[in-house]
C-alpha cells in the first residue's frame, strides 16, 4: 500500500510538470491540461484515488495550499497599480459579487429547478474566480496592463469574499429555522472581518518588521514567511471558521505595500511553490469528479453556463466598469474571463456535506454542479481567451523587443540595426547627452536610472522580452542583470563583456555565475573593443543567408562578430558564449563588420573617450 501511495504522489508531480511544460510550449493555460490529466487518471482509469492518497488530510491539504496561493498572489497587489482602476475593482468585488450571486442563484433555480436555498448557496460558492485559474491564464493571454491588473486584483480579493459569502449564506439558511437568521449572520460577518483584518495586518507587520530590521537571517526568510502564513491562516480559522483566507489576503496586501522592504526572494519562493501546489491540486480535485453525476445534470447545466458566460458576467462588468476609462473592447475581454477554480471546488465539497447533514436532499448536487461550472468555464475560456484578446486588439504584443542598458554609441548602432526589422528597442541611460543623441536618431529612450523605483513605475516594458547591458561598468551590468532577471528570465539576459569581466581573470576578481549574464557574441568582444572598432569605421551590417552562402562561410571571415540572428518568422536570437544557434538559409545575421586589423584592447574600459557611454 505504501508503494502505491508513493507512486501516486510521484505520478501527480511528474504529470503536473509535464502539463506545465506542454502549456508553455503550446502557449495555452496549464489548467486545461491539468484538468484533463486529472479526469483521465481519476474517474477515467482509477489510477489515482485522492481520498486513498491523502485520507483525512485531503481537505486540510487543499485549504492550506489555497492559503499559500492566495498569499503569493496578494503579495503582488500594490495599491499603485490601482491608479485609475480602483473604482472598477471595488465595484467588481462588492456590488459585482452581489449581482453575480443573485443572478446565478436565479439562473440555477430557473434551469435546474433546485430549491431556492440550495440555489442561493450555489450562487454564493461560484462567485469566486481566484488566482489559481486567473494567474496562469493571464500569462498565456497577455492582456494589456489595465485588464491584467483588474483581473488579478479581482481574482485574488474575491476568493476570501466569496468564501465569506458562502459561510454567511449557509449560516443564514441553517439559523433561519430558529428565527434568528439576520442577527446571527451579521454577527458572523463582523467576526470574520474583524478577526481576518486584525490577524492579517498583525501577521504582515510582524513578518515585515522581522525582514526589515534583519532580525531573521536571509536564508530563513522563505521559511519564516511560509510558517507565518500557515500560522495566521490556522489561527484565524480556529477563532472564526473560514476567516483564514481573508486573513492571509490582508497579510499579503499589507506586506506588498510596506515601504523599504525587499520581498523578491519571498515572492520567487512563493511563486515556485504556487506552481507546484496548483499543478497538484487541479489533478487531485479533478480526479475526485464523478462524471456520471455531472452527466446526469443534462442540458440544463449547459443553459446555466451560457447564461453565466454571455449574460451575467457581461452585465456585471459593464455596470461595474462605468467609472473608469475602459474601451468597449477592454470591457468585452473582462466579461469573457471569469473562470472558476479550486476555491469553488473546495467550498462546494465542504458545504454540500453540511447541507446534507442539515437535511437538504438536493445538497449533493452542489458538488457536481460546481465541477461542471469549473470544467465549462476553464476549458472554454482557456482555449479561447488568447484568441479573443488578439482579435479585440487588447493583448500585449509578443515580447520580441530589447531593452538596452546604456544609450551610448555602441547601443545606438545595435538598436538602429534591429529597428530596421520592426523590433521594439528601448535605450535607458542617465546621461542626457546620450539620451538626446538616441532620440535624434529616432530611437525610443528612457531618461533615468533603469534600476530605480521610478523606472519600475514609469518604464514601459510592454513587448520587450530581452535585455542587453551595454556599458563599460561591470558592476552596473551585473546589477541590471539581477534586477531584470525576474522580468525576462535568465536565458534572455545578455551583456557586453568588459575587460574586467573576461574569463581569463583570476578567480578572486571574477564575478559569480549567478551575477553574470550571457556575453553578447562571446567574452572576446568587450565594450572597449566594440567602441574602438566603431570609432575606426567598423559597421553593423546585415547578411542574408542562402543555399549559396551559409552561416559557416560567414563565420570563416576573420573580421566579423555575429550579434543577432533573425529567422524566417522574424524571431530574434542573440549570439552569446553559452548558446548554440544554428542559422539556416533564409535567416538574416546582424554582425559587427570591420576591415582594419583588430586593435589592442584597452586595459581599462573607463578610459573610453566617448562622453555619453555611462549609466550612473
Amino acid at each position: 500500500m505504501t508503494e502505491i501511495i508513493t507512486l501516486q504522489a510521484a505520478l501527480i508531480l511528474g504529470l503536473g510538470l509535464l502539463c506545465q511544460w506542454v502549456a508553455w510550449k503550446v502557449k495555452l493555460p496549464a489548467i486545461l491540461f491539468l484538468l484533463l490529466v486529472g479526469l483521465a487518471l481519476g474517474p477515467g482509469t482509477n489510477i489515482i484515488d485522492p481520498d486513498q492518497l491523502l485520507g483525512d488530510m485531503l481537505f486540510p491539504f487543499v485549504s492550506l495550499s489555497i492559503a499559500i496561493i492566495l498569499f503569493e498572489g496578494s503579495l503582488t497587489l500594490n495599491f499603485k497599480e490601482l491608479k485609475g482602476l480602483a473604482s472598477t475593482v471595488r465595484n467588481l468585488v462588492t456590488i459585482g459579487a452581489v449581482l453575480t450571486w443573485i443572478m446565478i442563484a436565479y439562473a440555477t433555480h430557473l434551469f435546474l429547478g433546485l430549491d431556492w436555498q440550495v440555489s442561493i448557496l450555489f450562487g454564493a460558492i461560484v462567485v469566486v474566480t481566484g488566482p489559481t485559474v486567473i494567474m496562469p491564464m493571464l500569462k498565456s493571454i497577455r492582456p494589456n496592463q489595465k485588464i491584467s491588473n483588474v483581473l488579478r486584483w479581482e481574482g485574488i480579493v474575491i476568493d476570501p469574499i466569496g468564501a465569506m459569502l458562502a459561510v454567511l449564506v449557509y449560516e443564514y439558511i441553517v439559523s433561519s429555522q430558529e428565527g434568528l437568521a439576520i442577527a446571527h449572520t451579521i454577527i458572523i460577518f463582523t467576526r470574520i472581518v474583524l478577526i481576518g483584518c486584525f490577524l492579517g495586518a498583525a501577521g504582515g507587520y510582524i513578518l515585515g518588521t522581522l525582514i526589515k530590521r534583519h532580525w531573521v537571517p536571509e536564508y530563513l526568510h522563505n521559511f519564516t514567511a511560509l510558517a507565518m502564513v500557515l500560522l495566521i491562516f490556522s489561527l484565524s480559522n480556529n477563532l472564526e471558521h473560514e476567516s483564514g483566507l481573508f486573513a492571509v489576503t490582508v497579510m499579503g496586501v499589507f506586506l506588498a505595500n510596506m515601504k523599504d522592504i525587499s520581498l523578491e526572494g519571498i515572492y520567487d519562493f512563493k511563486e515556485h511553490l504556487s506552481v507546484l501546489l496548483i499543478s497538484s491540486l487541479f489533478i487531485i480535485l479533478a480526479a475526485r469528479i464523478d462524471p456520471n453525476a455531472v452527466i446526469q445534470l443534462g442540458w440544463p447545466v449547459i443553459g446555466l453556463l451560457l447564461a453565466m458566460q454571455f449574460i451575467i458576467r457581461p452585465i456585471v462588468v459593464f455596470l461595474c466598469a462605468y467609472e473608469d476609462d475602459f474601451t468597449v473592447k477592454e470591457k468585452l475581454l473582462l466579461s469573457w474571463v471569469a473562470p472558476r477554480g479550486i476555491v469553488a471546488a473546495a467550498i462546494s465539497a465542504l458545504f454540500a456535506l453540511r447541507m446534507e447533514k442539515a437535511g437538504f436532499e438536493e445538497a449533493p448536487i452542489i458538488v457536481a454542479l460546481t465541477f461542471a461550472v469549473i470544467l465549462g468555464t476553464v476549458i472554454l475560456q482557456s482555449a479561447t481567451s488568447g484568441i479573443f484578446a488578439r482579435l479585440l486588439g487588447v493583448a500585449e504584443p509578443s515580447p520580441r523587443g530589447i531593452l538596452f542598458i546604456g544609450a551610448n554609441r555602441v547601443a545606438r548602432e545595435m538598436a538602429l540595426a534591429l529597428k530596421e526589422y520592426d523590433f521594439r528597442v528601448l535605450l535607458a541611460d542617465t546621461s542626457w547627452e546620450a539620451t538626446r543623441l538616441s532620440r535624434m536618431a529616432g530611437l525610443e529612450t528612457f531618461y533615468g536610472n533603469p534600476l530605480s523605483e521610478y523606472a519600475e513605475d514609469k518604464m514601459d516594458l510592454i513587448g520587450i522580452g530581452k535585455l542587453v547591458a551595454v556599458t563599460p561598468q561591470r558592476d552596473l551590468n551585473a546589477l541590471a542583470n539581477l534586477r531584470f532577471k525576474s522580468d525576462f528570465g535568465k536565458t534572455n539576459i545578455y551583456s557586453l563583456a568588459t575587460s574586467s569581466s573576461k574569463q581569463n581573470n583570476p578567480e578572486k576578481h571574477s564575478m559569480s555565475k549567478e551575477q553574470q549574464a550571457h556575453y553578447l557574441s562571446g567574452p572576446e568582444l568587450t565594450f572597449s573593443k566594440f567602441s574602438s572598432l566603431i570609432t575606426q569605421g567598423a559597421k553593423i551590417r546585415t547578411t542574408s543567408l542562402s543555399d549559396n552562402f551559409l552561416f559557416e562561410q560567414l563565420e570563416e571571415e576573420k573580421n566579423v562578430y555575429p550579434l543577432f540572428a533573425i529567422d524566417k518568422k522574424n524571431a530574434l536570437f542573440i549570439f552569446s558564449d553559452e548558446n548554440d544557434i544554428q542559422p539556416k538559409p533564409g535567416w538574416k545575421i546582424i554582425s559587427l563588420d570591420y576591415n582594419e586589423p583588430k586593435p589592442k584592447e584597452k586595459k581599462n574600459d573607463q578610459e573610453e573617450t566617448e562622453s555619453d557611454n555611462t549609466v550612473s
